[in-house]
């Protein structure tokens, strides 16, 4: 649960969530390599990425702001449920702990600058054993006391959006320049399904970039009008089974991926119950000169700046 027990007045707050790898993997793409430290090191992601955070929070003014980390990016009860998933990632099978995930080696050495980074700006950087921080973020968002925006690159996490509860996605999918804000009428908009449903359109369609076959013949368009028409994936699959209101062609494809169905939902889901303990995200001024210090170090020349300055305006 994200808190501050010095603050009484939870009106005014808005509480960020970053989804940490899905921004640093965007921004070693995003920035040219050719962005190196004064020793010839790569550092583009990690200017980027704090880039990305001086913008988010001028642009849309949180009072608290959370790191989300993935401490484990291919859960072990995932895979037994669906052993494709997230597969085609895998650079080392471990044995005795997470698998190693393809990583390019430029992008992996700076990994530890930008912890070092969020460190020096205040930001609490938050994840769980054996969980990704999608359900970080999923636990966080639900426990929020206050509105939430979650900054992914992520579709998965549209599933959070919540109107009644002020719970945003700011997606990142399109790039930083054109970001989407994301809220209950948007995602009906552009989808067709309310966000409540979002998992399961989810499930049906599949996602091959997480190694999630779906339903074979039911992309899009057949998912969103069949929770539309039964309103969930339970009452799509009664209706299978029934007969009512679905086509022969319809049924059977269902019936094909029983197997896939029985499971997957609990893998696309986001875990909301994770045992966090009090996260204090408040926003704090920033000491500039471990700031400068850090800037020099490390090569991150204005960008570091530039993220506590945004945080300062904010605290």
């Amino acid at each position: 649960m994200v808190g501050d027990p010095c603050q009484d007045d939870a009106m005014s707050d808005r509480l960020m969530l970053l989804d940490s790898a899905s921004l640093y993997f965007r921004a070693f793409y995003g920035v040219p390599d050719t962005v190196k430290d004064s020793e010839g090191r790569p550092v583009n992601a990690a200017r980027g990425f704090l880039d990305m955070i001086a913008k988010l929070v001028a642009t849309y003014e949180p009072t608290h702001l959370v790191a989300c980390w993935d401490d484990d990016w291919r859960p072990q009860w995932r895979v037994d449920l669906i052993p494709t998933y997230k597969t085609h990632r895998v650079a080392e099978t471990v044995e005795t702990g997470p698998d190693v995930e393809v990583v390019p080696d430029p992008l992996e050495a700076q990994i530890p600058t930008i912890r070092e980074s969020l460190e020096a700006l205040g930001i609490p950087i938050v994840g769980a054993p054996h969980h990704e921080a999608d359900d970080v973020i999923g636990t966080l968002a639900t426990q929020a006391t206050m509105p939430v925006d979650v900054v992914t690159g992520d579709r998965d996490l549209i599933q959070l959006v919540d109107d009644e509860r002020d719970v945003r996605v700011i997606y990142t999918g399109r790039g930083m320049s054109n970001l989407d804000v994301l809220t209950g009428e948007t995602v009906l908009a552009k989808y067709a399904v309310r966000p409540d449903q979002y998992a399961d359109f989810a499930t049906m369609r599949g996602d091959a970039s997480d190694g999630l076959p779906g339903v074979a013949g039911v992309g899009d368009k057949t998912a969103a009008t069949l929770l539309s028409t039964h309103g969930d994936l339970d009452g799509i699959l009664a209706a299978a089974e029934t007969g009512e209101g679905m086509t022969a062609g319809g049924r059977a494809k269902l019936a094909a991926a029983a197997d896939y169905l029985a499971v997957a939902p609990q893998v696309v889901r986001v875990v909301r119950d994770l045992d966090l303990g009090v996260v204090d995200g408040r926003i704090r001024p920033t000491d500039p000169e471990v700031v400068q210090q850090l800037a020099d170090r490390r090569g991150l020349g204005g960008s570091l700046a530039r993220a506590a300055s945004a945080l300062r305006a904010r605290a």
